[in-house]
């Protein structure tokens, strides 16, 4: 990309030389002041494609530390200055037209060589704003745009100083002055054009629509709830965007990266260059439960908390909860702890929501351990298979291990009950099992069991 921009901006500058030296010649030798303001007209060229050459060399450059957001503006200044010189070049246009006009004109010799170095011209001129617009669009490069638009104005320019040899070699003398006054006319508008667009790139204008463009596709995201901000400014071909958007705070961290990425996927299919930045705000829903909002407030303070119970009691909300911290802690940091929270949630909920925590010790992480004896994994799963006899939802034991650490036993079992029975009727028939092996084996502190349901 970098090397097509810099051949089409070199390419012109030979081409913006050898018009300029040929009608400069012709212009000296058939002493026609219309090719010598042509000549004139190609020297501003050749200094304008000059500083785009430079300009997309410099614009392709990478971020660093002086520039973190690259060097895309350098165009916009290149093209700001030739927008500078076409109007200045359509001064010089209509003031010279005027005085032809107003003195009744120059003499001009319409020689064959004058004829066929200004068609050579608009040839050159048509071919080089051709290739030099095509090229602006595909690299989207304000410079080779302005540069474009020197070539076209030159070959308008250019016919106008053709039809004036044509009218003065008829002997319309006048001809010439009219038609240079309404090029310079169109040079201006065009000059306008470019100077307005530039501008707003100078100024960060937002591309038009951009913002909105960006909002609807962010907004079709799933897990968005919110498209809080949009900030659009351009540099080069490159749009720099700066969204935020509001997400469930009960979404789970873990998962703000993954939404974020199918942001930044929606967003490449209308924006393929763009530099996306993207922010994630948790944002309160009112679609929320009382539960959802307690284990938020528990996550943020990085608390565990488990079999939390809402309850209204006509016009009182009753929250219960287990909060689990460190064993070996000492009951009064524990109980701080239990206050922060409650406090917490009265917070959220309301000063007069009655909030209830029981404390009790995190159950060990990291601890070693060994197996059991097969005698005693045998022992412990026929006392299973008597128990659950007794309990009827739950049958068919299976996949008993018995662990030993610290003196203390520790009992995983399945089985299987009946799949059409509700979850907590099914908790409540394991917790009988679980409750019952401990009491008949006292050396087993933790029994975990996992229900299937029957084939």
């Amino acid at each position: 990309m970098q090397s097509t921009k810099q051949h089409v901006a070199l390419s012109s500058v030979a081409a913006s030389a050898g018009l300029t030296l040929a009608k400069g010649i012709v212009g000296l030798s058939t002493g026609s002041l219309a090719i010598l303001s042509e000549a004139a007209h190609s020297l501003l060229d050749l200094a304008a494609t000059l500083m785009t050459f430079f300009a997309v060399q410099v614009s392709d450059k990478p971020a660093d530390e002086e520039h973190h957001y690259g060097h895309g503006k350098m165009e916009s200044v290149s093209a700001l200055a030739q927008t500078a010189l076409l109007f200045l070049l359509s001064g010089v246009v209509i003031w010279e037209a005027v005085q032809r006009l107003v003195g009744g004109g120059h003499v001009v010799e319409a020689t064959p060589w004058a004829f066929a170095v200004i068609a050579a011209s608009i040839v050159v001129d048509f071919l080089r704003a051709r290739i030099l617009y095509r090229t602006a669009a595909a690299t989207a490069s304000e410079a080779l745009e302005a540069d474009a638009l020197h070539f076209g104005s030159d070959m308008w320019s250019s016919i106008a100083v053709l039809v004036g040899l044509g009218a003065v070699a008829h002997g319309y003398s006048w001809a010439d002055a009219v038609a240079a006054i309404v090029v310079a006319v169109f040079i201006c508008v065009a000059g306008w054009r470019l100077g307005r667009r530039t501008i707003n790139t100078l100024t960060d204008t937002a591309p038009v629509g951009a913002a909105a463009k960006i909002t609807a596709i962010a907004g079709r995201v799933p897990g968005v709830v919110a498209v809080e901000r949009v900030r659009v400014r351009q540099a080069g071909g490159v749009e720099f965007v700066d969204l935020v958007v509001g997400v469930s705070r009960t979404l789970a961290l873990d998962r703000v990266p993954a939404l974020k990425q199918r942001i930044e996927t929606a967003l490449r299919t209308a924006l393929p260059k763009a530099e996306l930045s993207i922010t994630a705000e948790p944002r309160a829903l009112s679609s929320e439960t009382v539960l959802e909002r307690v284990m938020v407030i528990a996550r943020n303070r990085s608390l565990a908390v488990h079999h939390v119970t809402v309850h209204a009691i006509g016009a009182q909300l009753s929250v219960a909860l287990d909060l689990e911290v460190d064993g070996a802690m000492a009951l009064g940091a524990a109980h701080d702890i239990a206050t922060g929270l409650e406090d917490a949630v009265r917070e959220e909920l309301g000063s007069t929501v009655e909030v209830e925590t029981h404390i009790e010790p995190l159950q060990p992480h990291d601890q070693s351990g060994v197996e059991a004896s097969a005698a005693r994994v045998a022992e412990v799963r026929d006392a299973l298979i008597e128990i659950g006899a007794k309990c009827a939802p739950v049958g068919e034991v299976h996949d008993v291990r018995v662990r030993e650490s610290d003196g203390a036993e520790l009992v995983n079992f399945h089985c299987r009950v009946d799949p059409g029975l509700t979850v907590t009727k099914v908790h409540e028939s394991v917790d009988e099992v679980e409750r019952a092996l401990r009491e008949k084996f006292p050396t087993i502190k933790r029994v975990i069991g996992h229900a299937e349901p029957r084939r």
